[in-house]
């Protein structure tokens, strides 16, 4: 589990969900206090801006049909502190948003990776079909005839 503090939330990513947790005078006054429990399908980007000196740094995720505004030139940091999908740090809390990341770009990469095909029944051999057409035969569903037509058939492929 990889768990990352910041100024009025703290967030937890086990492999699959991501848990936003608001706690305190500080999430009160933005947010609001609580949880939110996102599952990494439901994270469709990431928004990132770093920390520096003087400024606060955040972490947002961006939802499939969520609707984002955008925010005035040097008012994202304030606008990502009110809104229930981002959460803000400090320089000295930004190692581990990174850390949690490069961990969700992952888990997000992963959920795009294409799946392997079903596997497929390997095809019989021609001894096992014509096992299969000797039991037809002897139950009385095809006639010799027609066993004596498929086993040529079969024997030419």
């Amino acid at each position: 589990m990889i768990e990352a503090s910041g100024q009025g939330g703290q967030i937890q990513f086990d492999g699959q969900y991501v848990t936003i947790t608001r706690k305190g005078f500080l999430a009160r006054a933005t947010v609001g206090k609580g949880e939110k429990r996102l599952h990494i399908s439901q994270i469709s980007a990431i928004q990132w801006k770093p920390a520096g000196p003087f400024v606060n740094g955040f972490i947002q995720f961006t939802l499939p049909g969520g609707n984002e505004r955008r925010s005035a030139f040097g008012g994202q940091t304030a606008s990502a502190a009110k809104d229930e999908n981002s959460v803000v740090f400090m320089q000295k809390q930004q190692p581990a948003f990174e850390k949690l990341r490069a961990a969700l770009d992952q888990a997000i990469a992963a959920q795009h990776v294409p799946q392997a095909p079903p596997a497929t029944m390997p095809p019989a051999s021609v001894a096992d079909e014509l096992i299969k057409l000797a039991a037809l035969r002897d139950q009385g569903i095809l006639s010799p005839i027609e066993f004596e037509q498929q086993k040529v058939r079969l024997l030419r492929q």
